[in-house]
């Protein structure tokens, strides 16, 4: 969108401007000259339509490329919020299996005792016998 918003309005400035230039004699029918041909004749009424076709025209293009740059910097601060999270998330992540792990993470203090799991003891009935 951006990109089409810039030819739009480099075309309309570009088609005006070579207007101009050819056309410099007045009187009441103009005889259009462009690039070295004249493809057609033009009221003074039919010139002043032109005019206003072209200024919409560039102002088309002028609102894409805007909404262009718009579109590209939100979508750019969205990527960066979902890194963030992502970051986030790891980091977390990382700090939740180092307390489970027992390396030492936030939550363990030195000395405590070692939660990894219930210990299964056997009851004595299941014991092997010693003769």
């Amino acid at each position: 969108m951006l990109v089409l918003g810039l030819l739009l309005m480099a075309g309309a400035a570009a088609f005006a401007g070579l207007l101009i230039a050819y056309n410099l004699s007045g009187g009441p029918d103009y005889t259009v000259t462009l690039l070295g041909s004249q493809p057609f004749t033009v009221s003074t009424l039919g010139a002043f339509l032109g005019g206003i076709a072209l200024t919409l025209i560039f102002g088309l293009g002028m609102w894409m490329l805007l909404a262009g740059t718009v579109l590209a910097r939100r979508r750019g601060k969205k990527h960066r919020r979902e890194r963030e999270t992502a970051l986030r998330a790891t980091a977390e992540r990382d700090e939740l299996a180092g307390r489970m792990d027992g390396e030492g993470g936030a939550g363990t203090a030195p000395g405590a005792p070692d939660r990894r799991g219930p210990t299964l003891h056997r009851p004595n009935w299941l014991r092997p016998h010693s003769h």
